[in-house]
């Protein structure tokens, strides 16, 4: 596993972001471990999230993208994190979008989007924290797909849980890359989350010893994909 990766998963850990337990999602499942991206809320937070989604990106995907786009709320923040540290990190300079959940009707960025307009033959990277689902792409692809001639190149989310979505299939990725066309990635996986953690001490606490892998066991025969 890479370095970056592993340090991911120890910073979801220290941030709180990662979580174990018993949690139930929007969706009505009963999950044994939780990712809130909402929990980044310091400088160096942030800066080091930002960093995480670069350095994968730029892993996964290479220079050849004009635009990081965020979907609101969550997406935001991530957004323009990652601007920040691509360009320290890369030396490329990346423009930021998301869109408001309400139109702005008023002044000089009135519109469906902040930060930078979306211009016809941008290379667009779509950015959000988890996709259990794919949901929330339902909404986010028609519009960015439909505020220019774009070409969205690829998703990158912090963790893919590996859970079926809304087909009951394969994974929400998964299904992201069959009905948009686009590929869809994380910065980690569960599994490596797994392969990390499991009965290995991290700051003296083990955080998935044999209980915990047992319920998340259970939860991936009914969810899994």
């Amino acid at each position: 596993m890479e370095q970056y990766k592993q340090e991911f998963i120890e910073f979801m850990v220290d941030c709180k972001a990662l979580k174990f337990g018993e949690f139930t999602l929007k969706s009505g499942r009963k999950s044994p471990f939780f990712m809130n991206a909402g929990a980044y809320v310091t400088g160096s937070q942030l800066m080091k999230l930002g960093e995480s989604y670069a350095k994968a990106i730029h892993d996964t995907y290479g220079d050849d993208f004009d635009v990081l786009f965020g979907p609101a709320y969550k997406g935001i923040p991530i957004s323009v994190v990652t601007a920040v540290a691509y360009s320290k990190l890369y030396g490329k300079e990346v423009r930021y979008c998301s869109d408001r959940k309400e139109e702005k009707d008023h002044g000089a960025d009135k519109g469906s989007f902040l930060g930078s307009s979306l211009k016809d033959g941008d290379r667009v990277i779509m950015i959000e924290d988890v996709t259990t689902s794919g949901k929330s792409m339902e909404e986010t692809v028609p519009k960015v797909r439909g505020a220019a001639n774009v070409e969205i190149v690829g998703l990158m989310v912090s963790l893919n849980r590996m859970e079926k979505g809304l087909g009951g299939k394969v994974s929400a990725l998964e299904e992201i890359k069959e009905k948009y066309g686009f590929d869809a990635h994380a910065i980690v996986t569960m599994q490596d989350v797994i392969d990390h953690l499991y009965n290995k001490p991290y700051k003296g606490q083990v955080y998935i010893d044999d209980t915990l892998k047992k319920a998340i066991d259970e939860y991936y025969a009914v969810y899994g994909a």
